[in-house]
């Protein structure tokens, strides 16, 4: 469905209670669909995400416009499934990960747009602090107590890195370049949120000021061994410990959205954060269930159950849910630029619509020696990345570029599938995918192939705003447990290995080859 259009499945009616919407609020489209009990969509609407690039490496969201896509979703959705806001039994947002705003705690005014993960502005504080000598000595000392105690929480500051994703870093920019924000902190005024936090609180008109576990795990300042804000983090980056918001479980009663929002008080029954909401839309409940979401950027989430892995070189330990007592972890590594990427191959003509990529990519027997190189490259945490083709020729095509783009998705999902294996000593299940890249068979299969493993592709690729209506179902008694949910699953596709990984190897190489061409540019 394209986005700024609304879909029905046809039949309103219905006693009030009957159906939950699930939104989410991702980096390029805000999705919105209404959910019957059977799992089924009854009514969707979408729009466009539009990022701000004030100055080079710069990216933001505008608050104002944010709030205004959501609520105009929500609306749009319920109206194109026939029904009224009486008969919502609950709500479930769940929302891209570590972009983030402040706020004066008593006015409610911003002291800047909501930051983007993808935003590069810290980058140079990131270079110094990861160059710098008492991160060096912090490796060391965490390294002596990890040796001595053989805790695994001591393990992850043995290795810290910091990155230019990560909420810490700009957050101190924030406090370092915004005088006001750095004012209102000093006198117990300034509040901070994830989108999650924001969109609480104006659909509460400011009487909620909350997050929940998956969205505080992944700022890389909450610290998920002891389940609290990092004031060792904060001390070290002088970021204040007044401004965070107090963290409550996944699937939960926040509240309801003010009555003049929607008409009538819509529950708000759980927030979760967008790669986690999409590892329970695909019923990844048990340790060893592997999800990989291919959107914006990917995703690799591995479930471990309730043993919480340390932070490895290129993996990162996750609180997934938390639904009462019962506390969910996962293990996460990342790639950015897959939808990006393609996005921005479709923005210079390489192609007319996404859909035809597959139909080039196959056209030809291989890319002729041309690599893709994206942007930025998570497993080497280099900012300066240089995003390239390498390998053109005169008889380069488009076809040729398009199948070096679509190819780079696969070796990335390959080389971070290798990184899981050797570093997560859990035996791994199925492969799930979901996400808008998902739907490139051509991909699908070069990645299967690759990781030598089936992966399965649900009938919907937007396990995000199913799995925020599933908690938000789960909360408000709409459906009663996660055995009930996982009878809803409906898988559309199924890829199983087709080529031996070893006859990937000469253009992989080459590709590598290429990647550390580009690096520190």
């Amino acid at each position: 469905m394209p986005c700024g259009q609304q879909e029905s499945s046809g039949g309103g009616g219905g006693a009030p209670g009957r159906f939950v919407v699930g939104v989410d609020v991702g980096s390029t489209v805000v999705k919105c669909h209404v959910y019957d009990r059977a799992a089924a969509v009854r009514g969707s609407s979408c729009r466009k995400v539009e990022p701000l690039y004030p100055r080079p490496g710069w990216v933001e969201l505008d608050p104002e416009v944010l709030w205004s896509q959501f609520v105009g979703v929500i609306k749009e959705a319920v109206q194109a499934a026939g029904l009224h806001m009486g008969q919502i039994a609950g709500l479930g947002i769940s929302t891209q990960r570590a972009t983030f705003i402040t706020w004066h705690k008593r006015t409610g005014k911003p002291f800047h747009n909501f930051i983007s993960w993808q935003d590069l502005r810290s980058a140079e504080l990131v270079n110094s602090w990861n160059k710098s000598l008492l991160l060096k000595v912090i490796h060391v000392i965490f390294t002596v107590l990890h040796f001595l105690t053989g805790n695994d929480r001591y393990l992850a500051p043995s290795f810290l890195t910091f990155s230019t994703q990560q909420t810490s870093m700009k957050l101190s920019w924030v406090f370092k370049n915004i005088h006001e924000a750095e004012e209102a902190a000093r006198k117990n005024n300034c509040c901070f949120g994830t989108v999650d936090t924001w969109l609480l609180y104006r659909l509460t008109k400011g009487s909620v000021y909350a997050t929940d576990y998956s969205n505080a795990s992944a700022t890389g300042v909450f610290e998920p061994f002891t389940k609290c804000w990092n004031p060792t983090l904060c001390n070290l980056l002088s970021i204040p410990m007044s401004i965070y918001p107090p963290v409550k479980d996944t699937s939960f009663n926040f509240g309801s959205a003010d009555s003049e929002i929607f008409g009538v008080p819509i529950p708000i029954m759980a927030v979760v954060a967008d790669q986690q909401s999409a590892m329970f839309g695909e019923c990844c409940f048990h340790p060893g269930d592997v999800k990989l979401t291919m959107g914006t950027g990917g995703f690799w989430n591995v479930n471990t159950g309730k043993h919480l892995f340390a932070s490895r070189r290129g993996l990162y330990p996750l609180i997934g849910w938390k639904i009462g007592e019962e506390v969910v972890y996962l293990t996460e590594g990342t790639v950015s630029d897959i939808g990006t990427a393609i996005r921005w191959a479709q923005d210079i003509n390489l192609f007319t619509n996404v859909n035809e990529t597959e139909k080039m990519a196959r056209s030809i027997v291989d890319s002729q020696g041309v690599c893709f190189v994206p942007g930025f490259q998570i497993s080497v945490n280099d900012p300066y990345l240089c995003a390239s083709f390498m390998g053109l020729k005169p008889s380069t095509t488009r076809n040729h570029l398009v199948r070096a783009i679509l190819e780079s998705v696969a070796f990335r999902n390959k080389q971070l599938y290798d990184i899981i294996v050797k570093k997560v000593r859990i035996p791994l299940r199925t492969v799930r995918a979901d996400g808008g890249v998902s739907n490139n068979s051509f991909v699908m299969q070069m990645t299967s192939d690759l990781i030598n493993k089936k992966i399965e592709k649900p009938a919907n690729a937007d396990m995000s705003s199913l799995g925020a209506a599933f908690l938000a179902g789960l909360a408000s008694g709409f459906w009663t447990d996660k055995e009930q949910l996982k009878k809803l699953r409906r898988i559309e596709a199924v890829f199983e290995p087709q080529k031996d990984s070893e006859e990937y190897k000469p253009a992989m190489d080459t590709w590598l080859q290429a990647m550390k061409r580009s690096l520190h540019w």
